[in-house]
């Protein structure tokens, strides 16, 4: 086994024809998603591809788990209600028992989350071979999980080894799927769609505030504050703020925070207004699986970034050439505070960035290997 480096809705799936490509007949593949468009994960690995995939020749059946309604209780701090989920997983099993006729299934990281293998096992049709896709290293979730660890601890493990092949968004979460004995283990990155992220026609005013910019989910924000002291000393006396698209963390001393509506549609126009994109991260096991999307997304926009040595930001960052890695109080406010101070630093991080993501992290770059490994995928 090798690992090969990069250089919408239930009960019904939706379905994308497919619209010419290979010449032969369309390649039949149900997608099982973990979410709508709302979701992060299921929408940069799986939908921003779907038009391209179409056009090869796939014909590809979307079946998501959880709609949209899902995470908008969850990010409005309604929680989880077990008769909607309840819902949801009757609806995936339902579908899956009615519809076999596949030549690949495209998952992902797996079919129902907290319920066994066994269990997933039953409803996977034989003889019909299955992709995995990871940007978060979900196997910590049933690491530590008492006596249910018995049940679900090697879960994951058990799906990478039984599928025809693994596709990881890091380093940390393919060596994983080594570790577990995956039969191939493919490593693409997440990635930004380059017509989404265009570059502003002129710099920001000098004469506004430092802008300090971060971008995420209400279920990340804890994480500035962890440099909570960091941030108190560049807001210091009105010299930067804080603007937070999306989720944005409980107060902190001395920060002065401005939190600005998520959407798909503005997001890439509200990055271009910061200075600087950050990205903290605790040294721990989930946050090593982290794809680090939103440096990439920071850098498409000429933003230079300031991030934690943790995870793909070592891979996505090479330090004082796109930004900084700070690991420390002191680090991060050093790295920000040079970054404010020096305007002509501030624009060729920023180019470095763009020209990284062009070469590396572009949809353009990955879309044709994708159908590449879905197609081998389904041969295999």
């Amino acid at each position: 086994m090798e690992l090969l480096n990069h250089d919408v809705a239930p009960p019904q799936a939706r379905r994308v024809p497919a619209v010419g490509g290979s010449g032969g007949p369309p390649l039949k593949v149900l997608l099982l998603t973990r979410h709508g468009r709302m979701g992060s994960s299921s929408r940069q690995r799986f939908y921003q591809y779907l038009p391209f995939l179409a056009g090869q020749g796939f014909e590809i059946a979307v079946a998501r788990l959880h709609d949209e309604s899902y995470l908008l209780r969850l990010y409005a701090g309604e929680g989880r209600s077990p008769r909607a989920i309840l819902g949801d997983y009757l609806r995936r099993i339902a579908f899956l028992l009615s519809h076999r006729r596949w030549d690949l299934l495209w998952i992902e990281k797996e079919i129902l989350p907290w319920l066994p293998r066994a269990a997933e096992r039953l409803l996977t049709p034989r003889g019909v071979p299955w992709v995995l896709d990871y940007d978060d290293a979900i196997f910590h979730r049933y690491d530590n999980l008492g006596p249910a660890r018995i049940l679900l601890g090697r879960k994951i493990d058990a799906l990478m080894r039984g599928a025809t092949m693994v596709i990881a968004g890091s380093h940390y979460l393919a060596q994983r799927a080594i570790a577990a004995g995956a039969q191939r283990v493919e490593l693409l990155p997440t990635v930004v769609d380059l017509r989404r992220y265009p570059l502003p026609a002129q710099a920001r005013p000098d004469s506004e505030p430092f802008t300090i910019g971060w971008v995420g989910s209400p279920t990340t924000a804890g994480y500035l504050a962890g440099i909570a002291p960091a941030l108190g000393a560049l807001c210091k006396d009105g010299a930067a703020r804080l603007v937070c698209v999306g989720g944005a963390p409980a107060r902190m001393d001395g920060v002065a925070a401005v939190q600005r509506a998520w959407s798909e549609a503005s997001e890439a126009a509200e990055i271009a207004r910061f200075d600087v994109g950050i990205m903290p991260l605790p040294d721990a096991p989930w946050e090593r699986g982290k794809c680090g999307y939103k440096l990439i997304q920071y850098m498409a926009c000429g933003i230079p970034v300031v991030a934690s040595p943790v995870g793909a930001n070592l891979e996505i960052v090479e330090h004082a050439v796109q930004g900084y890695l700070a690991d420390t109080q002191p680090s991060w406010i050093e790295a920000l505070a040079r970054i404010r101070d020096d305007p002509g630093l501030r624009r060729r991080m920023g180019e470095a960035g763009r020209r990284r993501v062009e070469a590396l992290y572009s949809l353009e770059r990955t879309a044709p290997r994708l159908a590449a490994l879905l197609r081998d995928a389904a041969a295999g």
